[in-house]
Parts: structure tokens; C-alpha cells; sequence
């Protein structure tokens, strides 16, 4: 009860006119909930404040027609005060004639609901901070409102929901099912609600009527928030089910959406239903044919934007068809679930002729993202479709075999021109030139972006155009195909990791190391597996950072998964780039015994290609680094050989052999400035801005020209992203940074801060691009000027300076 309730200022006119000495006579109607009682109650106060004789009446759409007329009797004759209370339904011919005789005294009184102003002021002080989430739950309706008096968060309480069930329980079992209909989001589907209450439309119109005066419906139509919650969870979970079950078929029937109707069946099965994985959600829910075609039709609305729904969906279907297990397969491998799509699809395989096709094809696009590239192919031989033949070509040419044949001509479909150009660039990468094939695959993502995460591909054109783009020397085009393949979930969810690790890939060559750490630790965090392809770019990429940074303690502690990383995934022309990361790491470890029969295996797959400029430059240019880890002078020069051989067919190729060259020479003493910084500058045109910069600084601590030296350091830096040094340009000193213990220059503070974070002198040398022995000095001068007696006094100094 409201102490000092909240009125409309037209109750509060008719009270001042009660106080006046007038006899009122009028109705009030509003739907339940609204106040009528509240304003009767304040009527009958003020007439007995007057000493005038009252009839209040309330809820008199309850009152037999006998007492109604007797009310309307009173009413004409003039008899003293009467107000009568009802709601708009039931509307009898009684009640129509007492309303229309009080109506000629005084127009009824139409109760409207709170404001979001009245509703603060009606709560209580401690949860006026949620009137605004009060007034969105319940519309402003009075009796609502006055249930979330003790709200101390904007969340509905248990509580509150648990006091709608007297509002329900006594209603009709036709206005149940009208609420139950509204809370599936069909309130106004004259379509569905005849079909369902099984009436014409004058009959259904008067459940709408009253379920309108219950007071539970907004004036859309709509259920409240708060009776919404109240009607799915106190409502009879049979009712529910069969309501959104019968609504879901007449949807169905007149091709209409129906996800919406059926998702909520999938949690309706029970506690035997709620397993893990899409075979325990709402197994026992689409029972009968007309409801399994409704959860397949749902499943088909929800596979683009959520796969895992569209599995859970194709699960309830009680007995699938092996058509459906296929469906299920496709939705499970688009939803990362690769293990649930082999299975399935392994059991049309061997059971279903008319359907072994697809199975395969799906299978085999679950198997190439597991790194069984040759066993996806010949799968993808298996199915008849035209993406599988294209699919099969890439696979194909992936583990080192030309087609015998002619690509067919593709359908006219959007995933079949997508797969064929795809197919078609592959192709062009090994037999033709590098960059139609990269033309041909960048026009093949812009074909299949439309279809977004609502295609399942064996691999995206994106990461295809990206792979050409790295190792063509276009690291601007590969970052901006896969922006785009980011943008628009191509390929979907088993696509997104790839995309990103090739993305962080442009970032570890441009000598963005922070950037490709961030992405490796976004997926770390995700907690999820990653599928033994998308595992070696990982692993690549972290032992890639780490020997870029001369972290010989993170590139230990990878080593070991990088070389089962190896030999989980086999060998084919798309690991090439992890590979040669792995090729480079193994030197430094004094380990490439175990990466050589991969090393070998590649070469053959190579040859039998062919050996294609574009797929073996970027290879022959890790090994080369891995010989000249290893001081196998040998072995550097026949991979230089080998590179200069095809520096006549393309701008990358020829970038690199000239870039070898002046690795040799720079290894043997002979320094040339002028040729060594054109190659650093062609390395760093060509996207190789970590290799271009090692290759100057290299060549400037191994100069005894001091000039050149200083030249190639400017060079270094600037190619690094840092700011020309100048060291030896000019006499000034130089500059220092103050401290309590002592004062350090620049170069002194970039020293003591690799030197804090554990590397050697050489791993300091090699990121600053001075000498072991240079690195030694600085050292030593830096502990004379702190004034410590010991390396671990240093080293606690050193701490505090540069934190």
C-alpha cells in the first residue's frame, strides 16, 4: 500500500471537487495493475472527509449482470456518489450500459501508468538509483513498480518474479498460451495466434483483449520485461514447449524465420540433455517430422553468424538422416569443433552412397586445417562437386604435384568462382608469374568476402594472397588482404587464428616484434587449441621473435615444440615461411640434424614443382642465414648460388641474391658500404626491415673503414625505425642522464637495459649492432662511474636506473 500515493492530477480534480460538496459519479478503467483500487480508496476517503454517501465498486468486470444493472439503476436515478472500477476486458452488454450511463455524468477516468519521474518518487530512498531500470522492467505500472521496492541492484530479483505467479495462474488457458505466444515474440502474428488457439479472428482478437488487461503488455503489444521473465519461467513447461512448438510449425508452414522460436526448445529437454558437446542439447525436444524440419530450418538461419548453435540444432533432430549428419559436420568443422566434424562425416562416408560426397569434402577441408594436406586432397578427389576439384587442385600443388588436367570451368556460384580462382592462383604461383597469381588469388578473396564467416574453406584466399604476397616481397598487399579478411570473418571462425598469426607474420618481418608478440598472447589467453597448422605459424612466430631479439633462453625454452610442431605437421609449399624460421633457429641451437629430413623433403617437393622462384627464394634465404649461423661457408654460398640463379625472374628474387652476395662478402671481411647499403635498402623495400637493418649494422662493426662504419650505423638505425645514431659524426659529447649514482650517455643506458634483462654481450652487440667486445666497454665504464666493486652491486644500480 502506498502511504502518500501518487495520483494523475485528474483523480486529484475530482478530489478537490468531492471536497467541494459535489457527489461524484464515474467509472475508472485501466488494465490490472494500474491503481484503480488506490484511486477508489482515495475517492471513498475524500467523500467520507465531505460526509457525502459513496458506492465505490471494484473490479466490477467480475460482477454478475444482475448486480451491474442494479449499479446502473442507481446511476440514472441521481441515488448519491457512485464510481465503479473495471478493466476494457471482459466488456459484458451490462457493463457497456453502466459505463455508458456514467459516462453521461463524467467522462471515465483512464488510468495511465507512472512516469519515470513518479516511479522515483514512489520508491524508497535506497532504490531510487535504479528507477530508470525499474521503470524499463515494468512500463511505469504501478503495481510492478511497488515489487521492485526493495531493489538494491538493476538486475530483476528472484523475488519479484516469483510474485507474478498469482497474475497467471488464474488466468485462461487461452490467454496463457497468448502470453506464452507473446513471450516467443509472436503478440502480433494474427497468422500464428488463430493457428495456434485454434479460433477465428474475432476470437483470438478477444484473448489479445485479455491478456491487454492483465496489465502485463506494453502498448506494442509486447510483454513487459519483467512478465516477460516471469512468463517463461513460472509458465508450465509443457505448455511452453508445445506453444513454441506449435508456433514454430505454423511459422515453418508459411516459410517465415523460425531460430528464434526453436532456441529455446533446445534447453527444454532436461537434465539428460545437458551433456557437453551438440549431441546432449535438446536431443529429445524435435520430436516428429514437422519439428525436425523446424530445428533444420533454424540451424540453417543460424549457421553463418553462429555455427555451434546451428550443431546444436541439427543435434535435437531425433533420428538424422545422413543428409543432416553432413549438415551437422559442416556446422561443427565452421565452428572449430574439427574432431566432431571428422567423425560425423566419417560415418556418411562409410554408410551412405547418395551422401559421401559432401562428407568427404567436408572432411577433407577439417583435414587440411589439421596439417594433412595429402590426405585432404585425395578426399577432395572423392567428392563430385566443382569446390572440391578446385579445392583438390591446391591441395595438389601443396604437396608438390602438378594437375594432369585442365581446370574445369566453374559454376556460376559465388564459392565456386572463389575456389576456382583460388585453384587457379596456386597454380599461376608455381607455373607463371608471381604477380598475376597474386592478382588472381587478392581477386578471389574480394569474390568470397560477401559470404563472409558463412563459407567453409579449406584455406581462405586471404591467407593464400598473403602467403604469395610474403613471399613475393609484397608484405603491403598481404597486410592489407588480411585487414580485409579480418573485417569481414572470412571464412569465419576456423579462419580467424590463421589471419592473425599472418598478420603478426608482416609485423615480425617489418621488425614490429611487439606487435607479434601481442597477437601470440591474445590467442594464448583465448585458451583454446590451436589446430596443428595454425600451432607451427605460432611456434614459428615465437621462435621467430625470439631470435630476432637474441633470446636464447625463450628460443631454448620453444625449440622443443617447434620440432614437434615439425613433425605434427607434414611438409608442404604453405609451411615454407615456419620452416625457414625453424631452419634458422635450428643453427643457432646447434640442432639441425632433427629439421634436416624436412629441410630435404621440402627441397623435393620443390623440385617436383619445378622449383618455382617465388616458393624457393624466401626458403633458400633462411637456409643461407642458418649456414651462416652455423659457419658452414659452404653451405651459405651454394644457397647464395642458388638464389642468384633466378635473380633474373622478379624484383624479390633478384633483392635477395644481392642481399646474399653482400653476406658473404661481409662475413669475409670485404666491406663495401655503397653495395652493402643498396642491398639493406632493397631487403627493406622488399619488407625485410629486420634483415636489412642486420645486414648494415653487421657489415659497419666489421668494417675498419671508421667512416663507413658510421655510415652503415645510420643506416641501420634508420632502417630499424630508430634515429641515426651519428657515432664519430662530431665531437661533441655525448649527451647524459643523470642519477643519483652517477651519470650515463645514451649508448651507456641502451647497454643497461639489455644487460639488466639477462643478454650477453654478444646478444646486446647483435640488437645494437656493435661489437662483443664494444659491448664490453661500455660496460666497464659505466660500473667506474657508478663507483660498484662488483657485478652483482652493478646490476642492482642498474635496476634502479632503467627500472
Amino acid at each position: 500500500m502506498i502511504a502518500h500515493p501518487v495520483l494523475p492530477e485528474q483523480v486529484s480534480r475530482v478530489l478537490d471537487a468531492v471536497a467541494d460538496g459535489a457527489a461524484p459519479r464515474f467509472g475508472i478503467v485501466a488494465p490490472g495493475g494500474y491503481g484503480k483500487t488506490t484511486v477508489l480508496r482515495e475517492v471513498a476517503r475524500a467523500c467520507e472527509d465531505a460526509g457525502t454517501t459513496a458506492t465505490t465498486v471494484d473490479d466490477a468486470h467480475l460482477l454478475p449482470d444482475a448486480e451491474l444493472l442494479a449499479l446502473r439503476a442507481r446511476v440514472e436515478r441521481g441515488d448519491g456518489a457512485v464510481v465503479v472500477a473495471y478493466r476494457p476486458w471482459p466488456r459484458s452488454r451490462a457493463l457497456s450500459a453502466l459505463a455508458e450511463s456514467l459516462g453521461r455524468a463524467r467522462p471515465a477516468l483512464a488510468l495511465e501508468p507512472f512516469t519515470r519521474e513518479q516511479v522515483r518518487a514512489v520508491l524508497p530512498a535506497p532504490a531510487r538509483a535504479h528507477a530508470e531500470f525499474v521503470h524499463r522492467q515494468t512500463g511505469g505500472v504501478p503495481r510492478f513498480v511497488l515489487r521492485f521496492a526493495g531493489i538494491t541492484a538493476a538486475e530483476v530479483p528472484p523475488d519479484v518474479v516469483a510474485s507474478f505467479r498469482a497474475d497467471l495462474d488464474w488466468l485462461d488457458v487461452d490467454v496463457q498460451k497468448f502470453l506464452l505466444a507473446a513471450e516467443a515474440g509472436a503478440a502480433l502474428r494474427l497468422d500464428l495466434l488463430g493457428g495456434l488457439l485454434g479460433g477465428d479472428v474475432d476470437a483470438v482478437g478477444d484473448v489479445i483483449e485479455a491478456g491487454r488487461a492483465t496489465g502485463l503488455l506494453a502498448p506494442d503489444g509486447a510483454l513487459l520485461p519483467v512478465a516477460r521473465l516471469a512468463v517463461a519461467e513460472l509458465s508450465r513447461t509443457d505448455r511452453r514447449i508445445a506453444v513454441r512448438q506449435r508456433l514454430a510449425e505454423l511459422q515453418l508452414r508459411s516459410g517465415g524465420p523460425v531460430l528464434e522460436l526453436v532456441r529455446p526448445l533446445l534447453g527444454a529437454a532436461g537434465p539428460e540433455a545437458a551433456g557437453p558437446g551438440p549431441e546432449a542439447a535438446g536431443a529429445t525436444v524435435a520430436a516428429g517430422p514437422e519439428m525436425a524440419a523446424a530445428f533444420q530450418a533454424a540451424a540453417a538461419e543460424a549457421l553463418p553468424a553462429d555455427p555451434a548453435l546451428a550443431a546444436r540444432l541439427l543435434a535435437a533432430v531425433g533420428t538424422p538422416s545422413a543428409e543432416v549428419a553432413v549438415r551437422r559436420a559442416v556446422a561443427c568443422a565452421m565452428a572449430g569443433d574439427l574432431d566432431a566434424a571428422l567423425r560425423l562425416a566419417d560415418g556418411v562416408i562409410s554408410s551412405d552412397p547418395a551422401h559421401r560426397g559432401r562428407a568427404a569434402e567436408v572432411a577433407a577441408i577439417a583435414l587440411a586445417h589439421r596439417g594433412q594436406l595429402a590426405r585432404a586432397t585425395e578426399l577432395h578427389r572423392w567428392s563430385p562437386s566443382s569446390t572440391s576439384t578446385a579445392f583438390a587442385v591446391i591441395g595438389e600443388v601443396g604437396t608438390g604435384r602438378l594437375p594432369a588436367e585442365p581446370l574445369p570451368v566453374a559454376p556460376p556460384t559465388m564459392l565456386d568462382g572463389g575456389a576456382s580462382l583460388m585453384a587457379q592462383g596456386v597454380l599461376e604461383s608455381v607455373t607463371g608469374s608471381a604477380t598475376t597469381a597474386l592478382s588472381t588469388l587478392v581477386r578471389a578473396a574480394g569474390l568470397l568476402e560477401p559470404a563472409g564467416s558463412a563459407v567453409l574453406l579449406p584455406d581462405s584466399p586471404a591467407a593464400l594472397a598473403a602467403l604469395v604476397a610474403l613471399h613475393g616481397g609484397e608484405p603491403a598487399v598481404a597486410e592489407s588482404v588480411l585487414d580485409r579478411a579480418v573485417a569481414t570473418s572470412l571464412g569465419g571462425a576456423l579462419m580467424a587464428v590463421r589471419h592473425r598469426l599472418l598478420r603478426a607474420w608482416v609485423a615480425m618481418l617489418r621488425g614490429n616484434l611487439a606487435r607479434a608478440r601481442e597477437t601470440l598472447v591474445a590467442l594464448r589467453r583465448t585458451g583454446r587449441p590451436l589446430e596443428p597448422r595454425d600451432w607451427v605459424f605460432a611456434i614459428a612466430l615465437e621462435v621467430g621473435i625470439a631470435r630476432r631479439n637474441s633470446d636464447l633462453a625463450t628460443l631454448r625454452r620453444t625449440w622443443e615444440q617447434a620440432c614437434e610442431a615439425v613433425l605434427r605437421h607434414p611438409v608442404d609449399l604453405f609451411t615454407f615461411l615456419p620452416l625457414g624460421e625453424f631452419a634458422a633457429a635450428a643453427a643457432r641451437m646447434r640442432d639441425q640434424h632433427r629439421l634436416a629430413p624436412h629441410l630435404a623433403e621440402a627441397r623435393e617437393l620443390l623440385h617436383a614443382l619445378g622449383d618455382p622462384p617465388l616458393w624457393g627464394v624466401p626458403l633458400h634465404w633462411s637456409a643461407l642465414h642458418a649456414a651462416v649461423t652455423a659457419e658452414e661457408t659452404r653451405a651459405a654460398e651454394e644457397h647464395a648460388a642458388s638464389l642468384a640463379a633466378v635473380a633474373d625472374r622478379g624484383r624479390y628474387a633478384g633483392v635477395m641474391s644481392t642481399a646474399a652476395e653482400n653476406w658473404l662478402d661481409v662475413l669475409a671481411g670485404r666491406v663495401d658500404p655503397d653495395r652493402v647499403e643498396e642491398a639493406a635498402r632493397g631487403l627493406h623495400a622488399v619488407g625485410q626491415w629486420w634483415d636489412a637493418a642486420r645486414l648494415a649494422g653487421q657489415a659497419a662493426i666489421r668494417t675498419s673503414d671508421r667512416q663507413a662504419m658510421v655510415r652503415l650505423l645510420d643506416c641501420a638505425r634508420l632502417l630499424q625505425g630508430r634515429p641515426a645514431g651519428g657515432a664519430g659524426r662530431a665531437k661533441a659529447p655525448e649527451p647524459v642522464v643523470e642519477h643519483d649514482g652517477g651519470k650515463l650517455s645514451d649508448r651507456e643506458r641502451e647497454v643497461a637495459e639489455l644487460v639488466v634483462r639477462g643478454l650477453t654481450y654478444k646478444q646486446v652487440g647483435d640488437r645494437l649492432f656493435i661489437s662483443a667486445k664494444t659491448v664490453e666497454h661500455h660496460v666497464a665504464r659505466i660500473r667506474q662511474r657508478l663507483g660498484c666493486g662488483s657485478r652483482a652491486e652493478l646490476l642492482d644500480q642498474l635496476r634502479q636506473i632503467v627500472g
